[in-house]
């Protein structure tokens, strides 16, 4: 099985600094539902590692993430693509823990589910943690300028991961070099 990891808020759907708090303040980045279902049709399943400090700081509770991801889940079917799999790490920063990116928890915690080296697997990110994760995991790390990922860029300019305006020029990319 061929995946590619992707990152959600500021990749596949808009970002904001108040967080996506409800099924409503979703909203599809253009295109990053076609480009989702692009690489469906080119034998790719797809993987979301998502951090969600909001559920952490009382901003929204699991209920509400998973209606988020119901209406993530439906909107991409409708454009003809399918989310395999979502893993989520609730914590905030101060926790500590091992599932939030720039830690590589969330990339283990999709391995146990889906045994597999890593290397060679693009994972989509917006920010330098997401970078920072994938690099760690051993996957092919990609940068989006959506989301938060032009101030990314500006605030690491000897970054040296692939860049693209956003997901649909990023997966025309995995679809050239990765047939």
């Amino acid at each position: 099985m061929r995946w590619v990891i992707l990152d959600r808020d500021g990749v596949i759907n808009e970002d904001s600094d108040a967080y996506i708090k409800s099924p409503e303040e979703w909203i599809p980045i253009p295109g990053s539902l076609e480009a989702i279902a692009q690489l469906n049709r080119g034998g790719y399943h797809i993987a979301v590692l998502t951090n969600q400090s909001g559920v952490a700081r009382g901003l929204f509770d699991l209920n509400t993430l998973e209606q988020i991801h119901r209406k993530m889940r439906k909107q991409v079917g409708e454009a003809g693509g399918c989310i395999e799999a979502i893993f989520v790490c609730p914590h905030g920063p101060e926790e500590g823990c091992e599932c939030r990116k720039p830690k590589s928890g969330l990339f283990e915690q999709f391995t146990r589910q889906y045994p597999m080296d890593l290397s060679g697997v693009p994972a989509v990110g917006d920010s330098l943690r997401d970078i920072q994760a994938a690099l760690r995991a051993g996957a092919e790390a990609i940068l989006v300028e959506t989301g938060k990922g032009k101030k990314t860029l500006r605030r690491n300019p000897d970054l040296d991961v692939p860049t693209f305006v956003n997901l649909h020029e990023a997966v025309q990319y995995i679809l050239f070099t990765q047939g």
